[in-house]
């Protein structure tokens, strides 16, 4: 997983583009979003970077160092500070930090850490704050196979169901929570119809 990730962040290309996913620039517009956020598998930096510059304090981490590298250099570009950190998120020093927001934007990890690292992910949140989430729903596997394009895990297992969301954020009052289908244009591996899942929840407990 890693050396695929190293593979496809050592382009010179940025994979899914400079600019912040969609749903993530409107959901902090919309809710007003401040303090300190954490990006899970976070990439090339995009999202955090955007996030610097409206102001946030953005804390990231990723298993890819190429990745890192990547949104350092965009952090740069943008004269902007990142927090940064590669490796196991158990094991990271931004554990010992309390966040304000996460952003989960196509943060598909493995199934079998999946539960734990939403749990942690939850318990880092302060009270009344916020989790952002869009990732390929379980659905998306029949658009796969109408277009490669359209990118994204190919084992179901690495997908998202509302259901699941559920469950693993129960402490979380739903504010949105949704199967859409959307037409993404993020650099060249998310440019294609796909089904998606959007969670916004606020922190109750």
């Amino acid at each position: 997983m890693k050396e695929m990730w190293d593979n496809r962040y050592a382009e010179n290309e940025y994979a899914y583009g400079t600019e912040p996913n969609l749903f993530f620039k409107e959901s902090l517009k919309k809710y007003k979003l401040e303090g300190k956020i954490l990006f899970p598998a976070e990439g090339e930096g995009r999202n955090a970077v955007y996030a610097a510059k409206k102001g946030l304090k953005a804390y990231a981490f990723d298993i890819s160092i190429k990745g890192k590298n990547k949104a350092l250099k965009l952090a740069k570009k943008e004269n902007v500070d990142l927090n940064y950190e590669v490796g196991d998120f158990l094991n990271l020093n931004l554990l010992n930090e309390k966040f304000d927001v996460a952003a989960l934007i196509f943060a598909h990890f493995p199934p079998n850490i999946l539960n734990k690292y939403h749990t942690k992910i939850a318990e880092l949140i302060k009270p009344n704050g916020f989790i952002i989430l869009e990732g390929f729903s379980t659905n998306h596997l029949e658009l796969q196979k109408e277009n490669t394009n359209a990118g994204g895990p190919k084992n179901i297992d690495f997908l998202f169901s509302i259901d699941m969301i559920k469950n693993d954020f129960p402490d979380f009052e739903i504010l949105l929570l949704e199967e859409k289908e959307v037409v993404l244009d993020e650099g060249k591996y998310h440019k294609a119809k796909s089904k998606v899942i959007r969670f916004i929840g606020k922190k109750i407990r």
